[in-house]
């Protein structure tokens, strides 16, 4: 593969061959099963509530009554609209590293619930960041993945509600959903104090022993003697202390390094992929898109608007389950060379069926080709830019520096998303099918940075990541802290098996 290589960081990573080994599923494991079944509603309840929001401001423009009561708002005005939401949440974006690295992962959460509008960049950054520290490392990657799928259910419920509050003809047609907001923060509040902190958070507070005992409970069923937590625990602690010495836990992190400046470099254009390949068009401006080839009717417009956030669930999941089985990069291409296909046949398809429009003479199969397309965008985008996502920043940043690097990531990702929110619908006014051009030539700049630009970081831990981009003997001294106390020499680690635990070379 081209440019960017493998996560080949030279170190033998000891804790994921321990975890393959381990053939015992999550739900057969109480606490494990408990941690799980409460990340759901809190940590990954956030997405839903962001695709409620998001959702929400799409639906309402389909009801008329919306319509009628805000002056039936066009051009500028429409986009600012929509883009306030990601306007609130940039200017929140400076103090969310330092206030997660203050007062931890689970204290910010139950503050940021609530502002919404300000708070949810700060609970993304900690609920994501707590999935991937809490979860077990075999199935860390699909639970990373599914938080952004759920951003999907709060889109289908906002499709939903506003669906069934189409027929009310007042001004309540659109002011209970409105109202219905509240709800998703207001269950994740009550349910987050039954979520454990981070545990790699509490060892850079001096917490250990209590970092100890929650990865006893959840990584071993409560057993403190299992060799498999006193290697993760000792690595953990190890690599940590490593990044402590060599960081400052500061923004400026971000750029003093090399290796710091190339993750910061994929950061910042991942944030600018993800809302920057024409989905805030279908997710923000579906009415627009449907009134430009003659489709008009508001139940249609509906029906379409649930159709495509229960279609986009489905693709979410599917694409999460995948993680396991794929390379990152190789997911990615695949996603980025099949948004390009997707833009290219829905620009020719909008441009005729909008020729039909003019005329007078309705293109059929241009109207139909412009549906499928946006169908078919759906899992095209969910393979790399909603699956991989948050998993890849969880992966290519180091703890010290996670905050502030999903951070910076959510930075570029709301300034992109504010800036196409507030410009679709005055690209769409003034120049029509051809403003879908300007999304092909960015998609095959996207492809091209994928192919160069991102490293691999499939089958490692997020220890054994840490090191990604820099020197060998830091991550070494990680691994020779695990094989104290596993009593392994690094020596004949490659085909040995003992009776507790059989080891086996991972093929990355």
């Amino acid at each position: 593969m081209g440019g960017a290589g493998i996560a080949d960081v030279g170190s033998d990573p000891i804790i994921t061959r321990l975890v393959k080994e381990d053939k015992v599923p999550w739900y057969s494991k109480p606490n494990l099963r408990y941690l799980y079944f409460m990340l759901f509603p809190t940590c990954m309840g956030i997405e839903l509530t962001s695709g409620f929001d998001s959702q929400m401001i799409n639906a309402l423009q389909i009801l008329v009554q919306w319509q009628n009561f805000f002056g039936n708002p066009q051009g500028g005005l429409k986009g600012i609209i929509a883009a306030a939401y990601s306007l609130g949440a940039i200017c929140s974006l400076p103090f969310i590293g330092i206030i997660n690295d203050k007062f931890g992962r689970l204290g910010m959460y139950i503050f940021a619930r609530f502002m919404l509008g300000f708070g949810i960049p700060t609970c993304i950054v900690s609920a994501s960041s707590l999935i991937g520290e809490l979860s077990y490392p075999k199935e860390r990657p699909v639970m990373t993945s599914l938080f952004n799928v759920s951003y999907f259910v709060g889109q289908i419920l906002a499709a939903a509600i506003c669906f069934g509050t189409n027929s009310i003809a007042n001004d309540y047609g659109w002011k209970i959903p409105s109202w219905l907001q509240m709800c998703p923060s207001l269950v994740q509040v009550g349910l987050i104090f039954f979520v454990p902190e981070s545990p790699r958070w509490l060892i850079t507070k001096d917490r250990s022993d209590d970092a100890f005992d929650i990865l006893a409970t959840y990584h071993a069923e409560g057993d403190r003697e299992s060799e498999f937590v006193k290697a993760e625990f000792a690595q953990m602690k190890t690599t940590i202390e490593l990044e402590m010495q060599l960081s400052n836990v500061s923004w400026m992190d971000l750029f003093k390094t090399a290796g710091m400046r190339r993750r910061s470099l994929v950061t910042c254009m991942l944030g600018l992929f993800t809302q920057w390949s024409g989905n805030t068009l279908i997710s923000y401006y579906l009415s627009d898109l449907l009134n430009m080839i003659g489709r008009r009717e508001s139940s249609f417009k509906q029906s379409i608007n649930v159709a495509i956030a229960c279609w986009n669930l489905v693709c979410g999941t599917l694409a999460s389950m995948a993680v396991l089985r794929f390379k990152r990069r190789h997911m990615y291409l695949a996603c980025t060379c099949s948004l390009l296909t997707v833009y290219v046949f829905w620009t020719i398809c909008m441009q005729q069926a909008m020729k039909g429009v003019e005329t007078g003479v309705p293109n059929t199969a241009a109207n139909g080709g412009v549906l499928f397309f946006i169908f078919a965008y759906a899992p095209a985008y969910n393979l790399g830019y909603n699956a991989l996502t948050y998993t890849y920043m969880v992966e290519i940043w180091p703890f010290a520096e996670r905050s502030h690097g999903i951070a910076f990531f959510q930075l570029f990702g709301r300034l992109a998303g504010f800036f196409t929110t507030f410009v679709n619908p005055i690209g769409l006014l003034n120049v029509g099918w051809k403003y879908l051009i300007s999304y092909c030539c960015f998609l095959a700049y996207e492809i091209a940075f994928v192919w160069f630009m991102f490293p691999e970081t499939h089958g490692r831990t997020l220890e054994e990541l840490a090191f990604l981009f820099e020197d060998k003997a830091l991550a070494d001294q990680a691994v020779n802290a695990v094989e104290k106390v596993i009593g392994r020499g690094h020596e004949d680690n490659t085909s040995r098996k003992s009776a507790d635990v059989e080891v086996k070379r991972l093929d990355i």
